[in-house]
């Protein structure tokens, strides 16, 4: 702006969790670099940064380049009662109501993760234009639109019975099985948001058009929402931290490995940053990897200790069957610690991903042309396993036995490393899907493309819509 008044800023408000936080940053830095008519961004960002409910959660934040971090004082609550991330996140409104209110800058909008929902009353009380920002798929979200309406009939019958399909507009009609796993009461807070979200003025989904055309042509069309039409949705993805390493730095062992193998001849097995797996269940695995004679690269982790919600470092003398790591030498390799996902799946050497389906790993796995085997553990990971397989046909399908805390069998495990590596028809046109995939949504972030030009639109929006005081 040139007449002296400070630029708009745009305030997020993003959930702790690293797939959450990471993901709306990184969709702020592009409003930021989208939203340029020139060389100078037409808006600041400022992020309201809530204190995590336990000490596990790190994510690096440095103030600059147009954006602002601002910690809000933690509040008394009960540690000791396990509460929704909703419920923690609303104790925060009269500290967010306040700091925005505080703000030298005009406020161009409020952008609220959609765990954040209940903290859209603060920006009505401010008469500051909101929006959500979805991290996850455009079919959850098209879920979470439609169940307000279902939710009596779905919940009350189908899902308490595991049976019969649920209908997704969009979506083939979706298995009760692959419906998202009810953590939390989940259920009630999904229909919860599906109602909330129709308060917003708009909605920023990490997806692309090409990626999910089906369910964004329905949520456009109302037919989600009957009688009614929802806020427009703005897909803007795949939004991914893609760092490179820095220079000088030396390569991740796990990436050192990878370098001596071919290219497209290694299975990587990574849970993301919560999954880890029980000793009975990393028999199976090992025994599916060793019959499958495919190599591999296998990320496994232990138990969490105390009340964290993330893995430890592996003992792998504990957890893996005796002479295991003697007869795959030379043709597997297994980490026990974190790994750099990305870097590893951005490798030639990498042909497929055994994934829990976490909407970051599937992205950033369709950003390197690498078909998957989807084997979800909690949230919406049924759902976008499902999808993967049955809308974007980048999967093969793993049968996962979920009455058995997800537990997939040696065979299964090794029939379905064989399919991706090779072995069959389903398998070489998941590989041709995910490749074709990698440059859809490259094409969709560059300029002139869906996400590129709807990255336009949102901030366009933010900034036709405020009102300077």
């Amino acid at each position: 702006m040139d007449d002296g008044m400070p630029r708009p800023t745009v305030v997020l408000l993003p959930m702790w969790a690293p797939g959450h936080f990471s993901s709306m940053l990184q969709a702020g830095k592009r409003m930021l670099l989208c939203g340029a008519g020139s060389s100078t961004p037409a808006v600041t960002l400022t992020v309201l940064v809530i204190p995590p409910p336990m000490d596990s959660w790190q994510c690096e934040m440095a103030s600059g380049d147009g954006i602002d971090f601002h910690h809000l004082p933690a509040v008394e609550h009960r540690a000791d009662l396990p509460g929704h991330p909703s419920e923690y996140i609303q104790l925060y409104a009269p500290h967010v109501k306040e700091a925005i209110a505080g703000l030298a800058a005009p406020v161009a909008a409020v952008v609220v993760d959609f765990f954040g929902t209940p903290l859209l009353d603060v920006a009505h009380d401010l008469a500051v234009p909101a929006y959500v920002y979805f991290a996850s798929t455009g079919a959850a979200l098209a879920l979470m639109l439609r169940l307000p309406a279902i939710y009596e009939e779905v919940y009350s019958t189908r899902l308490r019975e595991k049976q019969g399909v649920v209908d997704v507009p969009g979506m083939p009609p979706v298995p009760v099985a692959s419906m998202p796993s009810p953590e939390l009461n989940d259920y009630a807070w999904f229909v919860y948001y599906g109602r909330r979200f129709m308060e917003a003025r708009g909605i920023v989904v990490n997806t692309a058009v090409e990626l999910e055309p089906g369910v964004l042509a329905a949520i456009a069309d109302g037919r989600c929402t009957p009688g009614d039409r929802a806020p427009p949705v703005y897909p803007i993805g795949p939004v991914l931290t893609l760092k490179p390493r820095a220079d000088g730095q030396s390569p991740h062992e796990c990436v050192r490995w990878l370098d001596g193998r071919p290219p497209a001849s290694v299975v990587f097995i990574c849970f993301g940053s919560r999954g880890w797996m029980r000793t009975g269940q990393v028999r199976e695995v090992a025994a599916g990897l060793e019959r499958s004679g495919q190599s591999f690269l296998w990320v496994l982790r232990g138990p969490p200790a105390g009340s964290s919600l993330y893995p430890t470092d592996a003992n792998l003398g504990d957890l893996l069957p005796d002479g295991f790591l003697e007869r795959t030498k030379g043709k597997g390799f297994v980490w026990p610690s974190w790994a750099p996902q990305t870097e590893i799946l951005a490798h030639a050497a990498v042909g497929a991903f055994v994934t829990h389906c976490g909407w970051n790993s599937i992205l950033e796995s369709l950003w390197h042309g690498v078909p998957m085997a989807p084997w979800p553990l909690y949230a919406e990971q049924p759902l976008n396993a499902f999808e993967l397989v049955a809308c974007m046909g980048v999967s093969v399908e793993l049968r996962v036995c979920t009455g058995r805390d997800n537990f997939v069998e040696a065979a299964e495990l090794e029939r379905a490393v064989r399919s991706l590596m090779g072995g069959s028809e389903e398998g070489r046109r998941a590989r041709e899907k995910a490749t074709k995939m990698k440059a859809a949504c490259r094409n969709a972030v560059e300029k002139g493309g869906t996400s590129y030009a709807a990255t336009q639109r949102v901030v366009q929006d933010m900034l036709e819509s405020y009102v300077i005081k």
